[in-house]
């Protein structure tokens, strides 16, 4: 266990270029075997895993240029292990289902290429290290989009990187000046995350800091109005394209506010918290009213994937133990539901080549397997009660509440947006007669996409049903974050609200 983060970090990086020789026939199963030990890598990591210890585990750390501070520095705690098993896992689940014949070889390996950055962006304490697995994560997106897509796919990839990279480069000016101010209080460079927890920054610079970090992840989750290139991604993209931006990606963002705003930013991250739920809030409900007028099934999945991370957004911005757990929680339900409805948009465009709903009506007959799984999934995308959609978005609201009932109100119309448009989207499609020959004679799930999609389904059933292991882990390392919080925050305002809701009942 002793280099157990290198391993997963880097074990895929290997398994690529061993890529390049396999045979185009035997790619795929390559590639499904690489995830399969990848994703086990990572539940051993979670068995390894002491849950009664809130800080960072299985360590990694040597200097890289020593007299500038950047390291290769790993760690792992309760915030970050289960969006590493959510990258492995989703990753396995996007390979199986792939059904993808145009050059599968070189697609195959972009995704174990992908996979390494995203694992790295949660593992890593450099920020350096960080910025650069960050950054790394574009590519093979881009590439993705715009080889293996369609339509205007050059355009939504080119889009997709130009604002995603755009907004990383003012976080590199803010993580460079971080590191120069670490210089400036102790003689030393240094890059390395919980070095720069002991740092204590003025009110002033944490608030330009703070929007410096606030760009670049808010162009990631991404937040109105820098949400425009996120549509044109998933509706030019291939499927398992689209399965890795909604699982895992796009909880970058959201991650990061977590991991570095919050807990280098304090005071900042109290002063902008009503502008940011206020952003969060239209988020939710503009996105949902935008969803309920698509015709397009895999738009109003697009959407409906803005609105729920404006939910994850408003838990964070609670800055306390419920919405944070929460938010973190519902980053991992989010990542499934989404992901699994994406892989189902998928196996109906493979069958008909349309994703226009009015192409479509009465599959629940002809399709019975897929319209049961469809609708499960559904369900756990309007956050019913005893699914996994309903944990986290309970929690990240119950969080908020503390903080502002009225603001948690409107948040909470969102929730009934997404089931009148999920509900109108499942008639639609699967209720009724089938009016379009095309549909009649239409094929139900094979082994293949049953194989992907069972597991999917049991995740939302059974976390849905009891999610104390996973909450109970990350509630830990949110409750340390909190208290370096209260420590670092220099203003009375700051620190009063922190004290309120956390620790008292809040506002009522």
């Amino acid at each position: 266990m002793e280099h157990i983060l290198s391993i997963i970090v880097f074990f895929p990086l290997v398994a690529v270029f061993f890529g390049f020789v396999i045979s185009k026939e035997s790619i795929k199963t390559f590639g499904i075997t690489v995830a399969v030990v990848e994703f086990l890598l990572s539940i051993v990591l979670w068995i390894g895993f002491d849950t009664s210890n809130a800080g960072f585990q299985f360590v990694e750390y040597f200097p890289l240029i020593s007299q500038f501070g950047v390291s290769y520095y790993l760690g792992v705690d309760g915030i970050s292990l289960f969006l590493v098993i959510l990258s492995t896992f989703m990753t396995l689940i996007s390979l199986i289902g792939l059904n993808i014949k145009k050059d599968i070889k070189n697609l195959v390996i972009t995704i174990l290429f992908l996979e390494m950055t995203l694992v790295g962006v949660f593992l890593s304490l450099d920020m350096i290290l960080f910025y650069i697995f960050w950054e790394l994560s574009l590519i093979p997106m881009l590439y993705i989009i715009g080889a293996w897509g369609s339509g205007q796919r050059v355009y939504a990839a080119i889009k997709f990187f130009l604002y995603t990279f755009a907004g990383s480069a003012l976080m590199l000016v803010g993580i460079l000046y971080l590191g120069y101010q670490y210089f400036l209080a102790t003689g030393t460079w240094s890059f390395s995350v919980p070095d720069w927890h002991l740092l204590v920054l003025p009110f002033n610079m944490q608030l330009w800091l703070f929007g410096a970090f606030f760009l670049a992840f808010a162009v990631k989750v991404p937040m109105f109005p820098f949400h425009t290139w996120l549509p044109y991604a998933h509706g030019q993209a291939p499927t398992i394209g689209s399965v890795l931006l909604a699982a895992v990606m796009l909880k970058m963002g959201t991650y990061a506010f977590i991991r570095f705003s919050l807990p280098l930013f304090p005071d900042a991250s109290y002063y902008f918290l009503y502008p940011v739920a206020t952003i969060a809030i239209i988020m939710v409900i503009y996105a949902a009213m935008v969803a309920y007028a698509q015709e397009d099934m895999k738009q109003v999945i697009a959407y409906s994937s803005i609105s729920h991370m404006g939910i994850i957004i408003i838990g964070t911005f609670a800055m306390n133990a419920e919405g944070l757990t929460g938010a973190i929680f519902l980053m991992l339900s989010h990542g499934i539901v989404s992901g699994a409805l994406f892989m189902l948009v998928g196996v109906i465009y493979d069958r008909r080549h349309t994703k226009m709903i009015n192409e479509f009506g009465g599959l629940a007959t002809v399709m019975p397997r897929y319209a049961a799984i469809f609708g499960v999934m559904m369900m756990a995308a309007v956050g019913l009660p005893l699914t996994i959609g309903f944990v986290g978005e309970f929690l990240s609201l119950l969080g908020f509440y503390r903080v502002s009932w009225l603001m948690t109100l409107f948040a909470g119309t969102g929730i009934i947006l997404g089931a009148v448009y999920m509900l109108v989207l499942f008639k639609k499609a699967f209720f009724g007669k089938v009016t379009k020959d095309e549909n009649a004679e239409l094929k139900d799930l094979d082994k293949r996409e049953f194989t992907a999609l069972i597991p999917l389904v049991a995740l939302v059933v059974i976390l849905g049903v009891y999610p104390k292991p996973i909450l109970s882990t990350i509630d830990m390392s949110v409750k340390k974050m909190i208290n370096l919080m209260e420590k670092k925050a220099l203003l009375p305002s700051t620190k009063e609200f922190l004290i309120r809701v956390n620790h008292t009942g809040g506002k009522k």
